[in-house]
């Protein structure tokens, strides 16, 4: 930091705005779960003050109760200056000069205003530059500059630096106890490609970068820090003849590395190098309110927003956030102040984890036989007994105990004759970070209910084995009876509480079929009833298929069916969740209250390549006229706080772990809500062949409790 003195005075100038119209909406309008609309105003836009132009409006900071600062950009070679605001009631209230060292007044020549702070006591302020980029300090009564802070060689704008023109520092914030700073870059670092943005971090005389990751096309134009590592971001980007897009989202820094030392972001392949981000609402969702725009706009409440600082506490525990539009001086584009209550909710937090070893083989006969027998992650088939590859569905039974479900056991129809079906009963200890299995219950027909020939199928009992059924998810009915979803049908597989077949199979209604149980298949091998959630009374199934069919045009669908137990039947009526990519899966799905449900939406990567796998909310009372479910995330898997160190100390080579803690096993694949905001997730370790953990040592199943504020 460097300090200047002071040459020359400005003036501060309190003089009326001149009156504009202002556009207000009465009541809150829902634009997300946690974020609605109280009102926006035009009462800015093309007014002057004291001779200025009001324009170029591209920094809000607080400054006070119903008073924020408003820093100009470059609009052409008019003075910079920062504005005091009325937010109450939207009016320019004094103006001050922004000034060199040598007393003349930047413009915007050599200015380029993007980033605003407003420091404790009010009497200095921060003031980022676009054009160098800089960091300024000035003094608010007067305007002059008194110093600076430091600026990576590397940020400056080409040739002197690696920074483009117009895509430095954007967003400038501080935390609520002023301790640590904040400056977003707008756009990527040339060696870093595009979308692969940093921020500096600024504490004391020490200073770090992280890396951000925007979404494709858009700009990181403003930061609001929360403290704690937790901030909120602005998104935004425009396409000509569309309009704008602009995103707030929450962000978390918890554990995230310094980058300083990493050449090119480019050849990062870790994503937990990357913050973590869940969007909070998409202004283009937010109901337009009576707002009007002189340009095209998917919303015509949207315009160019580059402003962000949030307001008080509300009463229902929301806080006020004001978004402030830039209009570039242009006759297309408006000034426009919007406030919205926004719940700002603390981060997943990790509050146990319980794990049974990949090698707990239960008592049975050997099995893996038809596996070859080169190793695999260490481990070599056959095997001296059952192993549990992992569960696929997890509900609960008495006090702590749960009824945990592997799949088919090795992955195919015709490899796992030898894999026995069962649930086991175990106990997680969740203290000492171990998982006792108390016994289990075999799936089996000895009425032969199953219509088509199975392994056992001449002895007794017949055991079902994985060359039968590919049982993926569990729900049990009102009678305690319980139901399968299953993959090679698919088909949905009642049996008792015993684990005893009562009836056949129930194909799907609507003639889905997958390769083992047709030749002209319309769902594919393995995406079948993955998921299976029951209604609280236990009358009502919601079986959901883990990928698109393929005669779906829509290969984003998931179909949710609806299956009355007390008819035995499927209603017909079915709804449409949609994942964010075609390549994304619905790992498993429980009802938390009424119709809301909690979906596991993950991909197939594991460790380093495993990108999603998150928790989704939706509700079956709130899909749209076409069916489409609302979805809402609630929990980023692969970004998990561990304040107390529930994951440490870490293993040798374990990925994963730390004051960051991620689930980055391949198969995510049961979800069970606990109470209040607490959740279980488990993992299928498709046994031996994932190592998503411990490159090269098969993975273990993991059994964690995570806190979830968003549920």
């Amino acid at each position: 930091m460097t300090h200047r003195a002071i040459l020359a005075a400005a003036v501060i100038i309190l003089v009326p705005a001149a009156p504009a119209q202002a556009h207000t909406r009465p009541g809150p309008a829902a634009c997300s779960a946690d974020a609605s609309l109280l009102g926006f105003s035009d009462a800015l836009d093309k007014t002057t003050y004291a001779g200025t132009p009001v324009a170029g409006l591209s920094a809000l900071a607080p400054a006070g109760r119903d008073k924020a600062l408003a820093l100009v950009d470059n609009i052409g070679t008019t003075p910079a200056r920062v504005y005091a605001l009325n937010l109450a009631k939207p009016r320019i209230t004094g103006v001050t000069i922004l000034k060199k060292v040598d007393g003349t007044p930047y413009t915007g020549s050599d200015f380029d205003g993007e980033g605003l702070i407003a420091e404790a006591g009010g009497r200095t302020i921060l003031a980022s530059s676009e054009r160098e980029p800089s960091i300024r300090r000035f003094r608010l009564s007067d305007g002059h500059e008194i110093g600076s802070l430091p600026v990576p060689a590397r940020f400056q704008v080409a040739p002197a630096g690696e920074a483009t023109t117009n895509q430095t520092f954007e967003a400038l914030t501080a935390t609520p106890d002023q301790r640590v700073i904040y400056a977003g870059m707008e756009g990527a670092l040339a060696p870093d490609g595009a979308g692969n943005n940093r921020i500096i971090r600024y504490a004391g005389n020490r200073t770090s970068q992280y890396a951000y990751r925007t979404d494709p096309g858009l700009g990181l134009v403003e930061l609001v820090a929360l403290g704690g590592d937790q901030l909120l971001s602005v998104e935004r980007g425009f396409t000509a003849g569309v309009g704008n897009t602009v995103r707030v989202y929450r962000v978390s820094a918890t554990g995230a590395p310094d980058v300083t030392g990493v050449a090119a972001l480019s050849t990062v392949t870790d994503p937990r190098t990357w913050l973590g981000k869940q969007l909070l609402v998409d202004i283009a969702d937010c109901p337009p309110s009576g707002a009007t725009a002189k340009q095209p706009q998917p919303n015509p409440l949207l315009d160019n927003i580059e402003g962000a600082a949030l307001g008080p506490v509300l009463a229902d525990g929301r806080r006020v956030l004001h978004l402030i539009s830039d209009d570039n001086g242009s006759a297309t584009q408006i000034t426009r102040l919007y406030t919205l209550a926004v719940k700002i909710r603390p981060e997943v937090t990790l509050k146990s984890r319980a794990i049974l070893s990949a090698t707990a083989y239960q008592p049975g006969p050997i099995s893996g036989t038809q596996l070859d027998t080169a190793p695999v992650n260490g481990i070599s088939a056959p095997f001296p007994g059952q192993p549990i590859p992992g569960f696929s569905a997890v509900i609960p039974l008495t006090g702590d105990r749960l009824l945990a479900m592997p799949d088919n056991g090795f992955g195919a129809q015709n490899n796992s004759a030898d894999f026995l079906l069962r649930a086991y009963d175990i106990t997680p200890d969740h203290r000492r970070h171990r998982v006792r299995v108390n016994g289990f219950i075999s799936f089996r027909d000895p009425d032969r209910k199953v219509p088509f020939p199975i392994v056992n199928q001449n002895t007794r009992d017949r055991l079902l084995t994985g060359a039968d059924l590919d049982i993926e998810s569990l729900a049990r009915d009102e009678r305690g009876n319980l139901w399968i979803g299953e993959e090679f049908g698919p088909y949905l597989v009642k049996v008792d509480r015993t684990g005893k077949v009562l009836q056949a199979p129930i194909p799907l209604a609507d003639g889905g079929r997958a390769p083992q149980s047709s030749p002209t298949p319309t769902v594919p091998s393995s995406r079948g009833f993955e998921a299976l959630a029951v209604s609280r009374d236990g009358r009502t199934l919601y079986p959901i298929l883990e990928g698109a069919r393929t005669d779906d045009p829509d290969q984003r669908r998931r179909i949710v069916y609806e299956f009355d137990i007390r008819a035995n039947r499927y209603t017909g009526r079915t709804w449409t969740f949609r994942v964010d990519d075609p390549s994304l899966l619905v790992g498993d799905a429980a009802v938390i209250d009424g119709r809301r449900l909690l979906l596991i939406e993950r991909d197939n990567g594991m460790g380093p390549q495993s990108l999603v796998k998150r928790l989704v909310v939706t509700d079956l009372d709130k899909a749209g006229p076409d069916g489409v479910l609302p979805r809402r995330t609630v929990a980023d898997l692969m970004h998990i706080a561990d304040p107390n160190g529930v994951s440490t100390p870490a293993r040798p080579g374990e990925y994963g772990v730390g004051k960051l803690f991620s689930f980055p096993l391949q198969s995510v694949e049961s979800v069970l809500p606990l109470g209040g905001t607490r959740v279980l997730v488990a993992n299928d370790n498709n046994f031996p062949g994932n190592d998503g953990r411990i490159p090269g040592r098969a993975d273990d199943t993991e059994l964690i409790v995570i806190d979830v504020p968003g549920l």
